[in-house]
């Protein structure tokens, strides 16, 4: 991968910046995504931010090689602390994080969420967190993709913000509006799996008798869980 050519997963990702945004990509790592959106014009300019010095000193030898310091700004610092109000972002990135990590970098970066249009959203796991984030937010889900690469299964949601209250189904925040409406393939295969693993992890732990309170706890969870799926699949 390089910014010529970027993972599934993040082509994906960029395929939802249109021309002539102005990005901030958070936890850019080698700055592969920005300097794929400058290079085919959907960006005009980007940050992009690290707060690991590895992965920070990486991206500014990116964009160096990629002749693109003067439209990509590398910049250190956690979260949404590295956006400015002057540099008018419009679209923020954030990939490749756990639902959890994204769902506080929008919390404690809340403020500088004001003029911004667009989030791009990646998680890698518990995506649910952040449908129940754009919910409190007031963060409308236009656009959901869903996708297997090198055996894993990503997801991805497009938000904006919303005059009007949102207002998700159970089922719309554990599956995503969108993706639920669908139902591709990988959704359902994804759904399968892990419905298999929950049976599983319940087997093993009604073998190990005698079952404790939070055990007890921990099947009722799963089980609700393989209730949702098996409703939704069926």
């Amino acid at each position: 991968m390089n910014e010529e050519q970027l993972s599934k997963r993040l082509e994906k990702v960029a395929s939802y910046i249109t021309k002539n945004e102005r990005i901030a990509d958070i936890g850019s790592d080698h700055a592969y995504l920005p300097c794929f959106a400058i290079k085919n014009q959907t960006a005009s300019f980007a940050i992009a931010g690290e707060v690991v010095d590895g992965p920070f000193q990486s991206a500014q030898k990116q964009v160096r090689s990629s002749g693109l310091t003067e439209q990509i700004d590398v910049r250190k610092g956690n979260g949404l602390a590295v956006i400015e109000k002057e540099d008018a972002i419009d679209t923020i990135v954030i990939a490749g994080m756990g639902g959890a990590l994204i769902r506080t970098i929008l919390e404690e970066g809340a403020a500088k969420l004001i003029g911004v249009t667009k989030l791009i959203l990646q998680p890698n796991i518990a995506a649910w967190q952040l449908r129940e984030w754009s919910e409190q937010n007031n963060w409308l889900i236009t656009s959901e993709a869903i996708l297997r690469e090198d055996n894993k299964i990503y997801e991805i949601m497009v938000l904006e913000p919303s005059e009007e209250s949102v207002s998700w189904t159970n089922q719309e925040i554990f599956f995503g509006p969108c993706l639920l409406q669908e139902q591709s393939a990988i959704f359902k295969s994804k759904w399968r799996h892990e419905t298999n693993t929950w049976q599983n992890i319940i087997q093993t732990i009604s073998n190990n008798q005698p079952i404790s309170t939070e055990n007890q706890a921990k099947i009722r969870e799963l089980e609700h869980k393989i209730a949702l799926v098996e409703d939704v699949l069926k």
